[in-house]
C-alpha cells in the first residue's frame, strides 16, 4: 500500500541493542514487510496472537493549519528506538504487538510559506489515509496504538472506528484544549467537532482542559453538543476533586454510553513535554500514565491515540527531545497495553 511505509524486520533489528541473557521487545514483536496486502497481513497477525497494532503518523500540517508551530513529525522513530529495547518478560510479551509502520505524509508536507488553506486541504487528504488504514486494523479486531502527528488525526481515527464497528464512539481526551473549535477547514483544533458533526463522535469528555486555553465560542459549542469536562485547575490547582475520582466518574459515563471507547491524549497536557504547544503548567507524566491505564482497564477501549509529540521542540535540542518523547510515549504505550490485558475493576 503506497500510503503506508512498513516497519520491517530489518528496520527493527537495527534499533535493538542485543544483550546476552535478555530478550528485548524488538526481538519478539511482529513487523510488516509490505509485501502481503494489508488486510491479509492483519488477519494473519490476529491468528498469530497479535492484539495491538502500533502505527505512526509523522506530520505537522495539522498543527500548522491551526496556526500553530510545526515539529510533530518524528515521534514514531524516537518511540521505536526506546520501545524496541524494553524487556520482553512476564509483564509484557512483545509478540502481542505488531508495529505496522507509518502512514506516508511526505507528499503532503508543505513549505513554511504555504497558505493556511493549502495546509487545510492537505489535512483532508491525510484524513482519508488515516480512515482507510485504521478501519482495516479495527475491522481485523485489533487495537491501534497511534503515535502522532497532530491531534487533527483524531477525526480520522473516530471515523475509522465508526466505519469498522458500525457504531458511533465515546471519546475521552486528556488535553488542555478541547479541539472542538469551529469547522472552518480541517486542522488540529477541530478534529472532535468535525467528528461530532459527522456522527462518528457521540459522547465526549475532556480531562485536564485548561480554563484559559479554550475560547468561549468553543466552550459553548462543546456544551451544546453535550460534551463534558474536568478542568486542569479544578483537579491540579484548586484540588476540588482527585484525579482518581475524576477518572472514576469518566469511566462510569463512558460505560453507560455502551459505545466503543477512544482514549485520546495530547502530549501538550504533560508538563514541559516537547510538543506542538508545550506548557510549563501541565500535569506530571505519572498522572498521564494513570489516566491511560485506568481508562484502558475499565472500559471497552478500542484504540489509544498519542498526539503532538515533537522532539525537535525540546529546548535542549532534538536529541534530548527524542529521548524524552521516546521514553514518555513508550511508557504510555505500556500503560495502555497493561490496562487492556489486566482488565479488572477500578479500585
Amino acid at each position: 500500500m503506497h500510503t503506508l511505509i512498513p516497519f520491517t524486520a530489518d528496520t527493527c533489528r537495527q534499533l535493538v541493542a542485543k544483550r546476552e541473557g535478555e530478550t528485548k521487545i524488538g526481538q519478539t514483536l511482529h513487523c510488516y514487510e509490505g509485501k502481503a496486502p494489508l488486510g491479509e497481513h492483519l488477519a494473519k497477525a490476529k491468528a498469530d496472537g497479535v492484539r495491538f497494532v502500533i502505527l505512526g503518523i509523522g506530520e505537522d500540517i495539522g498543527p500548522r493549519a491551526n496556526l500553530g508551530r510545526g515539529g510533530a513529525v518524528d515521534a514514531f522513530e524516537a518511540v521505536m528506538a526506546q520501545f524496541c529495547n524494553f524487556q520482553s518478560n512476564q509483564f509484557l510479551d512483545g509478540s502481542l504487538c505488531l508495529v505496522l509502520g507509518q502512514i506516508a505524509t511526505q507528499d503532503l508536507q508543505l513549505p513554511a510559506d504555504a497558505t493556511t488553506q493549502t495546509l487545510r486541504d492537505n489535512v483532508e487528504k491525510l484524513d482519508q489515509r488515516v480512515i482507510d488504514i485504521v478501519t482495516a486494523i479495527i475491522a481485523a479486531e485489533l487495537e491501534p496504538i497511534v503515535i502522532g502527528g497532530g491531534h487533527n488525526n483524531a477525526y480520522g481515527l473516530l471515523m475509522a472506528t465508526k466505519a469498522a464497528t458500525k457504531r458511533p464512539v465515546a471519546a475521552v481526551n486528556l488535553d488542555p484544549h478541547s479541539d472542538f473549535r469551529p469547522r472552518e477547514g480541517r486542522h488540529s483544533g477541530n478534529g472532535f467537532s468535525y467528528a461530532a458533526a459527522s456522527g462518528a463522535l457521540a459522547h465526549y469528555h475532556v480531562l485536564g482542559m485548561h480554563e484559559l486555553k479554550n475560547s468561549q465560542q468553543t466552550l459553548e459549542q462543546l456544551a451544546a453538543f453535550g460534551g463534558k469536562w474536568h478542568t486542569f485547575q479544578s483537579i491540579w490547582v484548586r484540588q476540588e476533586l482527585t484525579l482518581k475520582q475524576a477518572i472514576s466518574d469518566i469511566v462510569i459515563d463512558l460505560n453507560a454510553s455502551g459505545l466503543p471507547v477512544a482514549i485520546e491524549l495530547d502530549l501538550d497536557a504533560i508538563i514541559n513535554m516537547p510538543s506542538s504547544a508545550s506548557t510549563s503548567a501541565g500535569i506530571p507524566l505519572i498522572d498521564a500514565l494513570f489516566y491511560v491505564n485506568q481508562v484502558a482497564r475499565n472500559t471497552n477501549a478500542c484504540y489509544l491515540h498519542l498526539a503532538e509529540g515533537a522532539p525537535s521542540c525540546h529546548p535542549a535540542g532534538i536529541e534530548a527531545g527524542r529521548r524524552e518523547t521516546g521514553q514518555s510515549i513508550s511508557e504510555l504505550i505500556y500503560s495502555y497495553i497493561q490496562g487492556r490485558t489486566a482488565q479488572h475493576p477500578l479500585g
